[in-house]
């Protein structure tokens, strides 16, 4: 069970450290947001990369900051029952949340998305807009990886309620 556990806090030493990151991408969000106000309603120029920058800012933030959710219980949740359950009754609903229901939706995302993703990078896709950035390859690789992260993350809380329930300390 020490492996369990090591393997558990390894994901979310991971988890921690890329959500930490991703919360940059909101100033990086602002800051090019304004520049975008800025240039089109003070100069009356735009930029289309620009606004791409900003649809592929807010992708990476949601897409791969779903597992720093998870990890921090800051998901939604109908807490009408859950809220009144004692640790070891949310042990017990969050271990077969993530086992029948978030793992295999993750498996579905990772597979049906596999094709998809990879078609995109065979001709490494670029904006349907002139201007645009040329790489919609990479904002399709969220996909996979929301998926990958997020299975991880639902591992680990598998992992760490395991233990809760078979008694093993923290």
């Amino acid at each position: 069970m020490r492996l369990l556990a090591l393997v558990a806090q390894f994901i979310d030493r991971f988890t921690e450290a890329s959500g930490r990151l991703l919360a940059w991408l909101v100033l990086a969000m602002a800051l090019v947001t304004t520049a975008v106000v800025v240039l089109r309603y003070g100069f009356n120029s735009g930029s289309i990369m620009a606004q791409e920058a900003i649809m592929y800012l807010h992708g990476c933030l949601f897409m791969l900051g779903a597992a720093y959710t998870l990890k921090h219980d800051a998901h939604v949740r109908v807490d009408i029952f859950y809220r009144r359950f004692s640790p070891r009754g949310k042990a017990w609903i969050n271990s077969v949340g993530c086992i029948t229901c978030l793992m295999p939706l993750c498996g579905f995302i990772l597979f049906s998305s596999w094709d998809y993703v990879v078609a995109s990078w065979v001709i490494r896709e670029t904006s349907p807009e002139p201007g645009g950035i040329p790489a919609v390859f990479l904002l399709k690789t969220l996909l996979p990886l929301l998926a990958l992260n997020l299975f991880l993350q639902a591992l680990a809380e598998t992992l760490r309620n395991a233990r809760l329930l078979i008694g093993e300390p923290g």
